[in-house]
């Protein structure tokens, strides 16, 4: 699908951030893969990379490497490089906490998306911005119950704080610098980034490849399902209303998290969890549209 076909699915501000949120929507079905390949002895590392490896080779052929294009490339392969890595602590605590409560964690992310949207794009903190960055806040803060919390769990969601730092970073440079790179290149230099921050580390733990058929099938739909069809619109879509609301609509990942709590590992879904997705959802509409850059 070309850049110009995907442009034609989100024309407007408006159809941009149903993407993002249907994007989100996927990135949230992490959990399920992540379980199943703890499951067959894989480490935190080797299934990071397997969710980007198989979609970075898919791309590997679209990417192009020139002087002018060097700088972006360096940086966005930089980032996927960081963001890569923090994964590694927020797929070890998938392995024994909540769920919900990993996603409370990790959806602190538009906090430090609007912090540095302010230190690298010069963006204005507004009053909007803020109010929705709080409500996520908010949102996530609801779902923190120290009475059904062990110790070994917060200290697992300790380990997961640098996931929403990196993705922060990670929205703000994928919403607000394209230079002459295209939404393909964009999405498949974060991808080859990541793959280079993990594979020394997958190596170190042992086992690359899968070891049945079963877990080739698992990294195979974990690469499309979450990595390489929504990385590809979440690229596009992001340019058209920058960092702020990016990072509100992409908070859809949390509700979407609190169903596969609830629908596949039997976790509680009350009054307070509801809240906190309809907290979520009041961000996403009160955050404002700022497009960055021009789509190529």
């Amino acid at each position: 699908m070309t850049n110009v076909t995907l442009q034609r699915f989100m024309p407007g501000p408006a159809s941009a951030t149903l993407v993002i949120a249907m994007s989100a929507v996927c990135f949230g079905l992490v959990p399920l893969f992540v379980r199943d390949l703890q499951a067959e002895g894989s480490g935190p590392a080797t299934i990071a990379l397997y969710r980007y490896g198989f979609s970075a080779l898919l791309l590997l052929p679209f990417l192009r490497l020139d002087r002018a294009r060097l700088p972006h490339v360096l940086v966005y392969a930089g980032a996927g490089a960081v963001m890569g890595l923090s994964l590694i602590g927020y797929f070890d605590a998938l392995s024994g906490a909540p769920v919900a409560a990993v996603g409370v964690v990790y959806m602190s992310y538009p906090v430090f998306a609007a912090l540095f949207a302010w230190l690298l794009l010069r963006q204005q903190l507004t009053m909007r911005s803020l109010a929705a960055a709080a409500l996520v806040t908010g949102a996530a803060a609801l779902l923190l119950d120290p009475a059904v919390l062990s110790p070994d769990d917060i200290a697992a969601l300790v380990w997961a704080i640098p996931a929403p730092v990196a993705f922060g970073l990670l929205v703000v440079v994928m919403s607000g610098v394209a230079g002459r790179l295209t939404s393909t290149e964009r999405a498949g230099w974060v991808l080859m980034g990541s793959v280079a921050g993990l594979l020394p580390l997958a190596l170190r733990e042992g086992a690359l490849m899968p070891s049945s058929s079963g877990a080739w099938e698992t990294v195979v739909t974990m690469g499309v399902v979450t990595a390489l069809v929504p990385q590809l619109l979440y690229t596009v879509a992001c340019q058209r209303v920058g960092p702020v609301r990016t990072a509100a609509a992409g908070s859809f990942e949390l509700p979407t998290m609190l169903l596969v709590g609830w629908l596949a590992f039997g976790e509680v879904v009350g009054i307070r969890e509801a809240l906190s997705a309809a907290l979520v959802l009041s961000a996403i509409l009160l955050a404002p549209t700022v497009r960055t850059t021009s789509e190529t």
